[in-house]
């Protein structure tokens, strides 16, 4: 890990990269102030609704929801952000970001709290800090199915290409970006309170996730195509893991917290999970991720973008393959021939983005499609000694049997389509509708310089999951109709009305009401 951390920033320094930076163009940097240009945002927010907030007032706002009848917030927000050093070749960066919540998992909600600094293009960033997703549309997307923006952030060390830079010797035809991180999840207490100790929880997990994107066009030569390839993974390592034990007791699994841990959970192969001894060797904890792909056209007053994410629970639904050519008797556990079983593409997010760049009522619209139900088959069976047949089939998306599955503070970490732990009422953390189809549209537009709105609407038909379905589909219809208002001197109100039809979610309505205040400020 050290040596792949080294490489990284010794590339990051000595690498020719795309100009994006006032520095590239020899701009005088001046007199460096830490206490300059912070920019603030004193918030309040209120929630009404008729039994639960509906899916789109409570989704995708980085955790800082909540699914009662009647909640809100005051929150202030405080950041220095990089951009202020864009002339010099490092920066500095900060941020406070605190809720004081009303009818929310939290009494106090510390949102975002970060250091960063940059050096060229490389960034290293400790503490938790609100991301955007990558290669969608954070306003109007349903949320990307690995890295999404609907749970709290994660506490994490960051080192980032968070720009597209250029290898040019390549032609300039090559931009790549990416991350590694390390972090530990927050959520115990809540756990031990929405569980009370008698369904399955974990304490102290350990987080990892990296991603890589690859950018193929050239914008120096004004060429509006171009072709973006992703891979994002994730992994929930480490920790204490506290498992029913089928007699009324709790199971206790110490997962490894040692420095190899660390290791395999960035390459994840060869880790051991304690359950499973030595003999069905498998990775180190819970690993999930997504293959990603845009294709994006920029024209002068209209771009589109195409793309798809894939997304898996293991390294055979990653490739799409799993060895199946092991040997019979003693060599049972052996692999003796050339054989792989080959899994259906059937589980896709595929999406279509249209930009209107001189629309005014109209400015962007997103279509997405959304299909989860197959998770490698219905059957699985490792191979034993009285049969040699291997299929890994039932993945149980965003579920896992020993941690709580990809969720932080009840939230889906991915996609909120997922239907989220926190909506279950008998305290199991669990993802209890993970095979699905869903449609979803979302469109934006800006009618005057002071006036925006958006629409969001969704259709979901469900099964359950392959553990626990439902005796018939379930079906779920969504929709938000938002809009803001820019008033003088930065202030701001937002008003949303959603509404939810149907059994997964329930039936649903409310409105939500923001106000709030931003600028500039020194110390």
């Amino acid at each position: 890990m050290k040596h792949t951390i080294l490489a990284l920033v010794s590339l990051l320094a000595t690498t020719p990269m795309m100009a994006q930076y006032a520095w590239q163009y020899d701009a005088h940097p001046g007199k460096l102030d830490l206490g300059e240009g912070i920019r603030y945002r004193v918030e309040t927010q209120g929630s009404f609704s008729k039994d639960k907030t509906p899916l789109w007032l409570n989704a995708n706002k980085h955790g800082l929801s909540s699914l009662d009848e009647t909640n809100g917030y005051v929150r202030a927000t405080a950041i220095r952000p990089l951009l202020n050093d864009s002339s010099r070749r490092w920066g500095v960066g900060y941020g406070l970001d605190v809720a004081a919540p009303l009818h929310y998992t939290s009494n106090v909600v510390v949102q975002q709290a970060f250091v960063e600094g940059r050096w060229l293009h490389g960034t290293l960033t400790i503490g938790a800090k609100e991301e955007p997703m990558e290669l969608k549309n954070n306003r109007l997307s349903s949320g990307s199915q690995t890295l999404g923006i609907n749970a709290r952030p994660v506490p994490q060390v960051r080192l980032a290409l968070p720009r597209y830079w250029t290898i040019p010797a390549l032609g300039r035809w090559l931009q790549v970006k990416g991350h590694i991180a390390y972090g530990m999840m927050t959520d115990d207490s809540w756990q031990h309170s929405f569980t009370n100790k008698q369904s399955k929880y974990a304490d102290h997990v350990l987080y990892h996730s990296k991603a890589g994107y690859l950018k193929i066009g050239s914008e120096d030569r004004f060429i509006p195509w171009s072709l973006e390839l992703g891979l994002e993974q994730a992994t929930l390592f480490g920790g204490t893991a506290y498992v029913p034990d089928g007699s009324g007791g709790m199971r206790v699994i110490e997962n490894d917290k040692g420095i190899s841990s660390f290791w395999h959970a960035f390459v994840p192969a060869g880790g051991d999970k304690p359950s499973e001894g030595t003999v069905y060797r498998n990775k180190e904890g819970n690993v999930l991720g997504s293959w990603l792909v845009r294709f994006n056209y920029d024209g002068e007053r209209v771009a589109w973008h195409l793309y798809a994410d894939k997304y898996y629970e293991d390294l055979s639904s990653m490739f799409q393959l799993d060895y199946d050519g092991y040997g019979e008797g003693d060599e049972w556990n052996t692999k003796k021939k050339t054989r792989f079983f080959l899994y259906d593409f059937k589980d896709w997010m595929l999406g279509a983005e249209l930009n209107l760049k001189y629309g005014t009522w109209l400015r962007s619209v997103v279509f997405e499609y959304l299909y989860t139900k197959y998770q490698s088959g219905p059957v699985y069976h490792d191979h034993t000694v009285g049969r040699n047949d291997h299929l890994g089939g039932r993945d149980d998306f965003y579920n896992h049997y020993i941690y709580t599955g990809w969720q932080h503070w009840g939230q889906a970490i991915g996609n909120p389509l997922y239907r989220s732990p926190i909506y279950n009422e008998d305290g199991s953390i669990a993802f209890t509708d993970n095979r699905f189809m869903a449609f979803h549209l979302g469109f934006d537009g800006q009618p005057t310089p002071r006036l925006d709105y958006r629409v969001l609407a969704t259709y979901q038909e469900g099964l359950g999951t392959y553990v626990t379905p439902y005796t018939k589909k379930h079906h779920n219809v969504s929709f938000l109709v938002e809009a803001g208002y820019q008033l003088p001197k930065g202030w701001q109100v937002r008003g949303g009305y959603g509404m939810d039809f149907g059994h997964i979610l329930g039936s649903n309505a409310g409105f939500q009401l923001t106000v709030s205040k931003s600028g500039v400020f020194n110390l």
